[in-house]
Protein backbone atom coordinates (compact mmCIF):
# COMPACT_ATOMS: atom_id res chain seq x y z
CA UNK A 1 0.00 0.00 0.00
CA UNK A 2 1.59 3.40 -1.01
CA UNK A 3 1.59 6.22 1.78
CA UNK A 4 -0.73 8.08 0.73
CA UNK A 5 -3.58 5.15 0.98
CA UNK A 6 -2.49 4.42 3.93
CA UNK A 7 -2.76 8.07 4.63
CA UNK A 8 -6.19 7.99 3.40
CA UNK A 9 -6.94 4.41 4.75
CA UNK A 10 -5.74 6.10 8.39
CA UNK A 11 -7.73 9.22 7.92
CA UNK A 12 -10.94 7.08 6.72
CA UNK A 13 -10.65 5.53 9.89
CA UNK A 14 -10.88 8.29 12.87
CA UNK A 15 -13.23 9.94 10.80
CA UNK A 16 -15.20 6.72 10.80
CA UNK A 17 -14.62 6.91 15.01
CA UNK A 18 -14.87 10.84 15.37
CA UNK A 19 -17.96 11.49 12.97
CA UNK A 20 -19.99 8.04 14.15
CA UNK A 21 -22.37 7.79 11.03
CA UNK A 22 -25.44 6.47 12.26
CA UNK A 23 -25.96 7.45 15.60
CA UNK A 24 -30.00 7.57 15.01
CA UNK A 25 -28.94 3.64 14.23
CA UNK A 26 -28.93 2.88 17.76
CA UNK A 27 -32.71 3.07 18.16
CA UNK A 28 -32.40 -0.19 16.20
CA UNK A 29 -29.73 -1.60 18.44
CA UNK A 30 -31.11 -1.12 21.95
CA UNK A 31 -27.82 1.52 22.53
CA UNK A 32 -28.32 4.42 25.03
CA UNK A 33 -28.31 7.50 22.88
CA UNK A 34 -29.20 11.26 23.53
CA UNK A 35 -31.21 13.64 20.99
CA UNK A 36 -31.09 17.42 21.51
CA UNK A 37 -34.24 19.12 19.80
CA UNK A 38 -33.22 22.57 19.38
CA UNK A 39 -36.07 23.90 18.26
CA UNK A 40 -38.23 22.83 21.48
CA UNK A 41 -35.12 23.36 24.02
CA UNK A 42 -35.56 19.63 25.08
CA UNK A 43 -33.03 16.55 25.15
CA UNK A 44 -34.06 12.99 25.87
CA UNK A 45 -32.41 10.29 26.39
CA UNK A 46 -33.27 6.77 24.33
CA UNK A 47 -32.44 3.19 24.99
CA UNK A 48 -33.61 2.31 21.09
CA UNK A 49 -36.94 3.73 20.61
CA UNK A 50 -37.84 3.69 24.51
CA UNK A 51 -37.21 7.18 25.72
CA UNK A 52 -36.19 6.98 29.09
CA UNK A 53 -36.51 10.68 30.07
CA UNK A 54 -37.18 14.04 28.68
CA UNK A 55 -34.97 17.41 30.08
CA UNK A 56 -36.96 20.55 29.71
CA UNK A 57 -35.91 24.13 29.25
CA UNK A 58 -32.05 23.63 28.56
CA UNK A 59 -30.41 26.33 27.09
CA UNK A 60 -28.17 26.91 23.49
CA UNK A 61 -25.36 29.88 22.64
CA UNK A 62 -26.30 32.78 22.93
CA UNK A 63 -25.30 32.97 18.74
CA UNK A 64 -27.94 30.65 18.22
CA UNK A 65 -27.51 27.07 16.34
CA UNK A 66 -25.75 26.22 13.30
CA UNK A 67 -24.23 24.02 10.85
CA UNK A 68 -20.93 24.74 11.48
CA UNK A 69 -19.68 26.63 15.02
CA UNK A 70 -16.82 28.80 14.80
CA UNK A 71 -14.11 29.43 17.86
CA UNK A 72 -15.67 32.58 19.29
CA UNK A 73 -19.37 32.86 17.65
CA UNK A 74 -21.25 31.33 20.81
CA UNK A 75 -23.17 29.10 18.33
CA UNK A 76 -24.39 25.27 19.22
CA UNK A 77 -23.53 23.04 16.18
CA UNK A 78 -25.79 20.55 14.45
CA UNK A 79 -24.76 17.54 14.05
CA UNK A 80 -24.00 13.12 15.10
CA UNK A 81 -21.59 13.33 17.82
CA UNK A 82 -20.59 11.12 20.58
CA UNK A 83 -19.30 12.00 24.33
CA UNK A 84 -15.93 11.52 24.36
CA UNK A 85 -15.10 13.17 28.44
CA UNK A 86 -16.62 13.76 31.34
CA UNK A 87 -15.08 16.85 34.30
CA UNK A 88 -16.74 16.19 37.04
CA UNK A 89 -14.81 19.26 39.00
CA UNK A 90 -16.01 21.82 35.89
CA UNK A 91 -17.01 25.53 36.87
CA UNK A 92 -20.56 24.38 35.07
CA UNK A 93 -21.00 21.68 37.96
CA UNK A 94 -20.48 18.42 35.38
CA UNK A 95 -19.15 18.95 31.85
CA UNK A 96 -19.96 16.15 29.11
CA UNK A 97 -17.65 16.83 26.14
CA UNK A 98 -18.88 15.46 23.00
CA UNK A 99 -16.24 14.90 19.62
CA UNK A 100 -16.84 18.47 17.80
CA UNK A 101 -15.58 19.00 15.37
CA UNK A 102 -16.13 15.95 13.45
CA UNK A 103 -14.56 15.04 9.97
CA UNK A 104 -17.89 15.84 8.23
CA UNK A 105 -17.64 19.51 10.19
CA UNK A 106 -13.98 19.72 8.91
CA UNK A 107 -14.91 18.77 5.37
CA UNK A 108 -17.52 21.54 5.38
CA UNK A 109 -15.57 24.52 6.70
CA UNK A 110 -13.03 23.59 4.05
CA UNK A 111 -15.90 23.32 0.89
CA UNK A 112 -17.09 27.02 1.99
CA UNK A 113 -13.65 28.02 2.15
CA UNK A 114 -13.96 29.02 5.96
CA UNK A 115 -10.40 26.44 6.42
CA UNK A 116 -7.40 26.88 4.11
CA UNK A 117 -6.46 23.36 3.11
CA UNK A 118 -3.26 23.74 5.62
CA UNK A 119 -5.57 24.18 8.33
CA UNK A 120 -7.12 21.61 7.09
CA UNK A 121 -4.57 18.81 6.53
CA UNK A 122 -3.36 20.50 10.32
CA UNK A 123 -6.42 19.45 11.37
CA UNK A 124 -6.26 15.80 10.32
CA UNK A 125 -2.55 15.68 11.19
CA UNK A 126 -3.87 16.50 14.76
CA UNK A 127 -6.78 13.83 14.53
CA UNK A 128 -4.71 11.21 13.73
CA UNK A 129 -1.69 11.85 16.52
CA UNK A 130 -4.35 12.67 19.09
CA UNK A 131 -7.63 10.76 18.62
CA UNK A 132 -9.50 14.02 18.34
CA UNK A 133 -9.52 17.23 16.18
CA UNK A 134 -8.41 20.56 17.26
CA UNK A 135 -10.30 22.36 20.21
CA UNK A 136 -8.91 25.47 19.48
CA UNK A 137 -8.73 25.61 15.49
CA UNK A 138 -10.72 27.47 13.21
CA UNK A 139 -14.24 25.38 14.60
CA UNK A 140 -13.18 25.81 18.09
CA UNK A 141 -14.27 23.19 20.18
CA UNK A 142 -14.84 22.04 23.99
CA UNK A 143 -18.54 21.86 23.02
CA UNK A 144 -20.86 19.68 25.25
CA UNK A 145 -23.40 19.22 28.07
CA UNK A 146 -23.31 21.49 31.52
CA UNK A 147 -25.06 21.99 34.50
CA UNK A 148 -25.15 26.02 35.57
CA UNK A 149 -23.09 25.58 38.39
CA UNK A 150 -23.40 28.81 40.68
CA UNK A 151 -25.30 30.24 38.01
CA UNK A 152 -28.77 32.21 38.47
CA UNK A 153 -31.82 29.90 37.26
CA UNK A 154 -33.86 32.13 36.06
CA UNK A 155 -31.17 33.80 33.37
CA UNK A 156 -30.89 29.96 32.61
CA UNK A 157 -34.59 29.59 31.93
CA UNK A 158 -35.27 32.56 29.89
CA UNK A 159 -32.07 32.90 28.04
CA UNK A 160 -29.83 31.02 25.94
CA UNK A 161 -26.63 31.76 27.15
CA UNK A 162 -23.64 29.49 26.86
CA UNK A 163 -20.76 30.20 24.27
CA UNK A 164 -21.85 26.88 22.18
CA UNK A 165 -22.96 24.25 25.10
CA UNK A 166 -26.12 22.49 25.60
CA UNK A 167 -26.88 23.42 29.37
CA UNK A 168 -28.88 22.06 32.02
CA UNK A 169 -29.65 22.56 35.37
CA UNK A 170 -27.28 20.90 37.97
CA UNK A 171 -29.62 18.49 38.68
CA UNK A 172 -30.40 17.71 34.92
CA UNK A 173 -26.74 17.47 34.13
CA UNK A 174 -26.61 14.56 37.29
CA UNK A 175 -29.34 12.55 36.19
CA UNK A 176 -27.84 12.77 32.03
CA UNK A 177 -24.51 11.97 33.25
CA UNK A 178 -25.81 9.15 35.41
CA UNK A 179 -26.73 7.42 32.10
CA UNK A 180 -24.15 8.14 29.43
CA UNK A 181 -20.76 6.74 28.65
CA UNK A 182 -18.17 7.56 26.82
CA UNK A 183 -18.98 6.88 23.24
CA UNK A 184 -22.55 7.15 24.14
CA UNK A 185 -24.18 9.01 20.66
CA UNK A 186 -25.37 12.14 20.54
CA UNK A 187 -27.98 13.80 18.09
CA UNK A 188 -28.20 17.58 17.85
CA UNK A 189 -31.09 18.43 15.51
Amino acid sequence: MSRLATALFAILCVGLLLNPRGAHASSDTGEVWVHVDTESAVTEVWRGEQRLMRLDDVAFGRGGISDLHFRGDHTTPRGEFRITRFNRESRFHIFIGINYPTLAHLDEARRRGAMTEAEYTNALRHGLEHGEFPQDGTLGGYIGFHGIGKGNPAIHRDFHWTQGCIALTNEQIETLHSVVTIGTPVVIE
